[in-house]
């Protein structure tokens, strides 16, 4: 369980990171933002790509599993930073996703 809860948190940054670095030039090219915020998006997702080669698994099971937590990275910053209320199906949605990353992430090895 512990593993998992480490997989989890690592995979949840790394979710942190790429969301940031897309949502800065989000701001800038929709919102009229300043282009200053390219820079941190750079480095938000230079840290995301360095954090995927963190994980000890395969890079394609790496991504595979990553999915579900992006997923609720999403969710939530739907839900704290976009200020849209959640509904049940983004809900089920985000224990589907979790209960595909534990699969996928947590299977025996051969």
């Amino acid at each position: 369980m512990t593993e998992l809860l480490k997989l989890a948190a690592l995979f949840f940054v790394t979710a942190l990171a790429e969301i940031i670095g897309c949502y800065l030039p989000w701001l800038v090219l929709k919102q009229g933002k300043s282009a200053w915020l390219f820079v941190p998006a750079a480095v938000s997702l230079a840290v995301f790509a360095w954090l995927l080669t963190l994980h000890p698994a395969a890079a394609g099971r790496t991504y595979a599993a990553y999915g579900g937590a992006y997923i609720c990275v999403a969710l939530l910053w739907l839900r704290f930073v976009d200020g849209v209320a959640l509904t049940r199906f983004d809900a089920l949605g985000a224990v589907l996703a979790l209960s595909g990353m534990a699969v996928i992430a947590l299977q025996p090895e051969r």
